[in-house]
C-alpha cells in the first residue's frame, strides 16, 4: 500500500459521504472514479464497507430523535408504527438483494458504460418527476402508512442497478406515492439505516477471507472521510430540497454520465 492508495481511499470516502444521501448514486460516482483512478478492491468490498461511515452520520444527526423513538416504543403507537414501517420498507431489498448478490457484484459492477447510462436515465427521471409529481398527501416521514412504505421499499430495489441511486429510487417512489419532497428525502435517510447496515454485514461476511491489513486501513480511511462528509450533507439536504427541488441533481447526473462516456471513449 502506497501514499497514493491512501489518498485515493480518502478521495473516494469523501465522494461516498457527499453523494450517498443525494439522488445522484454514490455507487456510480465511486465506481467511475475508481475506474479512472485505477483503484481496485477485492470484490468491490471497499466501496460497500465505507458506506457504514455515511450511515453513522445519520445516527449522529438524528440521535436525539431516534433515542425518543426507542424510549417511546413500549407505550407510543406512533413510535412502533414508524419502526415497523421502516422495517417493512427494508424487506424487499433484503430478500432481493441477498438472492441477486452474486449477479450484482460479478456482472453489473463491472460495466462502467452501464453506470453512465443509468446516471443519464436517472437524471432525466428526476427532471421529469420534479415537474409532474402529484400533490403531496403525506408530509411526515415518520408517519407514512405501511403500504406506502412497502411500495417505497420496492422502488429502493431499483438501486441494485449501479447508477440508479438508492436515495434517488426511494425519493422518486415516495414522491409518486404522494410524499412531499422534504419528507421523501427524510424517509430515505431512515430507510438507509437497515439497508446499508444489512449490505455492510452481508458483504463483510461474504468477503471475510479476502481482506488484508492493507484493505482494512484503506477502509478505515474511506470510512472516516465518508462519515465527515455525510454529516454535512445530512444537515443541509432537507433545506436545499425544500428550496430547489431535485432538478439540480438531475442535471448533475446527466453531466456526470456524459462526462463518463466521453472519458471511456477517450481511454478506450
Amino acid at each position: 500500500m502506497t501514499l497514493g492508495d491512501m489518498l485515493e481511499a480518502l478521495v473516494l470516502g469523501l465522494l461516498e459521504g457527499l453523494t450517498e444521501f443525494i439522488p445522484v448514486s454514490s455507487t456510480a460516482h465511486i465506481l467511475l472514479a475508481g475506474h479512472f483512478l485505477g483503484f481496485e478492491s477485492n470484490g468491490h468490498t471497499f466501496e460497500v464497507l465505507i458506506q457504514l461511515g455515511a450511515v453513522l452520520a445519520i445516527l449522529t444527526v438524528y440521535f436525539q430523535r431516534f433515542l425518543r423513538v426507542a424510549q417511546q416504543l413500549p407505550t407510543n403507537p406512533g413510535a412502533r408504527r414508524f419502526v415497523i414501517g421502516v422495517l417493512i420498507a427494508f424487506l424487499p431489498a433484503a430478500v432481493i438483494g441477498a438472492a441477486a448478490h452474486g449477479f450484482i457484484k460479478s456482472v453489473l459492477f463491472e460495466t462502467p458504460a452501464l453506470i453512465c447510462g443509468t446516471l443519464i436515465f436517472g437524471g432525466i427521471i428526476l427532471l421529469f418527476i420534479d415537474k409532474v409529481v402529484p400533490p403531496p398527501r403525506y408530509n411526515n416521514a415518520m408517519g407514512l402508512p405501511w403500504h406506502i412504505a412497502l411500495i417505497i421499499g420496492f422502488f429502493q430495489c431499483l438501486a441494485m442497478i449501479p447508477g440508479m441511486s438508492r436515495s434517488g429510487s426511494t425519493i422518486v417512489g415516495a414522491m409518486l406515492m404522494g410524499v412531499d419532497k422534504r419528507a421523501a428525502a427524510e424517509f430515505s435517510f431512515f430507510l438507509a439505516l437497515p439497508t446499508m447496515f444489512g449490505a455492510f454485514a452481508y458483504d463483510l461476511y461474504k468477503n471475510r477471507n479476502n481482506l488484508s491489513m492493507d484493505d482494512g486501513l484503506l477502509i478505515v480511511i474511506g470510512f472516516v472521510a465518508a462519515f465527515c462528509a455525510a454529516v454535512v450533507v445530512v444537515k443541509s439536504l432537507l433545506d436545499f430540497v425544500s428550496k430547489h427541488g431535485y432538478a439540480p441533481f438531475g442535471w448533475w447526473r446527466i453531466a456526470v454520465g456524459i462526462a463518463g462516456l466521453i472519458g471511456l471513449a477517450l481511454v478506450g
